[in-house]
């Protein structure tokens, strides 16, 4: 397809498709929305970046416009993806919509979102456990919710959300649409989708545009004493906006307390957060009213923020395939972006590990063979000594801010 118009959409839809400049299809897109338009199920391996938001946002839509006795259930691991996609479903809807729009998660007010429910939305976002807790309330009936989606799966799975889901989708009717979008489809997910899924298109996006774009990448190798001092002058040396990743959620408040006594202003970001607290530093964020923002894996995926020239890994993740969530923050809509990973010697496993997802991604027809037990957290030796000394923390203090 060469544009969406091809695909005989709702007049509504078109017309918002035309007003965010949507003109052509991105390669996920072209796969699923005229499969999913057709109503069949769907297992879509996509990465983060490629458009699978729209993917199934557009049928969704469409089918609810044009057929009426449509209503979908789209389940994220994260809030802010729930939200990044609640934002995304907005503007498809258009201003004046009557297609109502409910965002339920963890961290918001559960008034708020009885209200919200009340209105009876055709469309829910939201995250397992806040769901859960609306169907055991019984605020939330989902035996007219035909249309449902299992958002960035692999990552529902790793969070340890696989009962949960479960548990939602026993809710749901047997006769629907399903439509299972994955980052990797390791042997949980293609279980999971033999379970509930009826003979669903396979769709496959074969280059990873998070790879192929613009992302310079610096390796550091070091030692654990030396990576703060080091991180300073990363800093130091640098303009523009930087996203710094963290493994745990009190790393993200020491960091960030550890930055502003030398003079470096930032906000940290993670779970224990609450909605409103983590929305107003990412709006802040985005405004740029502050340049740096920590954050946990919480913000590897869902979180668009045109303007980030920088991504750091202070610590690499639990998972290689976190690795390319986090790099992919950096170099939206085709700017140029760089990416700084911090290698120690108990590192050196996971970096094997991330090296050979990296050479999977970027020759996917000559590696065929990626072993998902290199996900294993297993710590062996460090391949260079750091050459590295650290500058002045007064130098720092001059030019940071």
């Amino acid at each position: 397809m060469k544009n969406f118009y091809e695909y005989n959409l709702s007049d509504n839809l078109n017309k918002s498709l035309k007003g965010l400049r949507f003109n052509k299809p991105t390669e996920i897109q072209a796969k699923t929305i005229p499969i999913a338009i057709n109503k069949q199920d769907i297992l879509a391996n996509a990465e983060t970046g490629s458009g699978k938001t729209a993917a199934y946002l557009i049928p969704l839509i469409h089918q609810i416009s044009t057929i009426g006795k449509v209503s979908g259930l789209i389940l994220t691991p994260t809030r802010e993806l729930a939200q990044q996609v609640s934002d995304v479903a907005k503007l498809l809807v258009g201003y004046k919509s009557n297609i109502d729009i409910a965002l339920i998660v963890g961290g918001a007010s559960m008034n708020n979102q009885l209200n919200q429910l009340k209105k009876r939305p055709k469309i829910i976002i939201g995250t397992p456990g806040r769901i859960n807790d609306h169907l055991e309330k019984k605020s939330l009936n989902l035996n007219y919710f035909n249309f449902f989606v299992l958002d960035e799966a692999d990552r529902m799975l790793d969070m340890g959300f696989e009962d949960q889901v479960e548990r939602i989708i026993n809710f749901l009717p047997l006769k629907r649409q399903t439509l299972l979008f994955s980052a990797t489809l390791p042997k949980e997910i293609i279980k999971l989708s033999s379970k509930y899924l009826h003979n669903p298109h396979r769709a496959d996006v074969k280059e990873n545009n998070v790879i192929k774009s613009q992302i310079k990448q610096k390796v550091i190798n070091t030692k654990t004493e030396l990576k703060y001092d080091q991180l300073v002058d990363e800093i130091t040396d640098r303009n523009g906006s930087i996203l710094i990743f963290v493994r745990t959620k009190y790393s993200t408040e020491k960091l960030k307390k550890r930055l502003i006594k030398d003079t470096v202003k930032s906000s940290a970001l993670h779970g224990d957060l609450r909605q409103n607290k983590r929305n107003r530093i990412l709006e802040d964020f985005r405004k740029e009213k502050f340049r740096i923002l920590i954050a946990t894996d919480i913000a590897s995926r869902g979180l668009d923020v045109p303007h980030i020239e920088h991504v750091i890994n202070y610590d690499l993740p639990q998972v290689p395939e976190d690795f390319i969530h986090r790099i992919g923050r950096t170099a939206r809509a085709g700017s140029i972006g760089e990416a700084v990973s911090f290698i120690t010697p108990n590192d050196s496993k996971m970096w094997e590990s991330i090296e050979k997802l990296l050479e999977k991604l970027k020759n996917p027809h000559k590696n065929n063979e990626y072993d998902n037990n290199n996900n294993n957290n297993s710590r062996p030796y460090s391949k260079k000594k750091n050459r590295t000394k650290s500058k002045s923390r007064k130098y720092l203090r001059s030019r940071a801010y």
